[in-house]
């Protein structure tokens, strides 16, 4: 349930009203410009606070948001916090990038992430007395296969690791089973904080990928083909408002 004890909180500038129940959470605030500019109509404007721009509008005339999260578990974890808290949002759809872990994952394909296995610290910091599994809602996938499927989108769906480092060689585990032994698609670093977050306040929590970059047949992407060219991932998430 929604608090607006403090609202405008100290990271999102809205008022309560202005953040539909559904919000898409690219990384890049430019993306989600881009997203409001290229397929949004009726488009309000309500966070630029620390540059993480905002929007709210209508896509076939259902109302959405979209947001910048920023990277990493710590700034997702912020934002998706105060979205649910604050704000009420109930379904908060990740957009984003990823590295490929599989051989059988290209470039451009398009994942959901059923599960996130995480080196990040930051669900063991809600203190449970175990490893919490990070699931997705099985109503958002159910939902976002559907629309990839009517769309004929291709996509793959499966556990994909939540990582705190973006340089590292944490893929591989000289002498132990590594990430791709385990069945590990692609590699991002967001997705642990949202699931867990969406757990903790009972809100729906999807991430729907798109891969930029394989270590396996070296291919990269730009930025600019990340935050202008992979619209698959955005038209089906739009959908799912």
């Amino acid at each position: 349930m929604a608090s607006n004890n403090s609202v405008p909180t100290p990271h999102i500038s809205a008022q309560v009203g202005e953040i539909a129940e559904t919000i898409l959470l690219p990384g890049d605030p430019l993306r989600a410009k881009f997203i409001a500019d290229n397929f949004l109509t009726d488009v309000k404007q309500f966070n630029e606070t620390r540059n993480m721009l905002g929007f709210t509008g209508l896509y076939e005339g259902n109302r959405i948001s979209v947001m910048g999260t920023g990277m990493g578990c710590a700034s997702i974890g912020i934002y998706s916090h105060e979205l649910i808290h604050f704000y009420g949002v109930k379904n908060l759809i990740r957009i984003g990038t990823a590295g490929a872990v599989s051989p059988e994952i290209h470039v451009r394909d398009v994942i959901f992430g059923m599960g996130a296995c995480t080196t990040s610290n930051y669900v063991r910091l809600f203190h449970l007395p175990g490893d919490y599994s990070c699931i997705c809602s099985y109503e958002l996938l159910r939902k976002a296969t559907e629309k990839a499927e009517e769309l004929n989108i291709p996509y793959r769906v499966g556990n994909i690791l939540s990582s705190d480092m973006f340089y590292s060689d944490e893929i591989g585990n000289p002498g132990g089973k590594s990430w791709t032994d385990m069945g590990v698609l692609a590699v991002e670093m967001e997705a642990a904080a949202l699931y867990s977050n969406a757990a903790a306040g009972g809100a729906n929590a999807l991430c729907i990928l798109t891969i930029s970059d394989s270590e396996f047949t070296g291919e990269v992407t730009t930025a600019e083909e990340r935050q202008l060219s992979f619209t698959n991932m955005m038209k089906i998430a739009l959908k799912l408002a």
